[in-house]
């Protein structure tokens, strides 16, 4: 079981997921509001797409800092 740090940014022009070494912590940009758990969808997605991993969000549902799991 493996858990990272991630910091989202909703409202992005472009949906994107990158590692930033300083916060050490993944930073995801998506395109949707934070509304009615949109983010958090495109987030999961984002992650799969990027990453071919799935995710479970252990902490943060309502917070741009998140905790996640990974699932193998």
């Amino acid at each position: 079981m493996t858990r990272w740090s991630v910091v989202v940014k909703p409202n992005s022009k472009d949906s994107s997921l990158s590692f930033d070494k300083d916060l050490h912590a993944y930073i995801c940009r998506v395109k949707s509001k934070p509304e009615n758990n949109k983010a958090n969808l495109e987030l999961v997605k984002l992650f799969y797409k990027k990453e071919k991993r799935r995710i479970k969000i252990v902490s943060g549902l309502t917070s741009k800092k998140k905790m996640i799991e990974v699932l193998e």
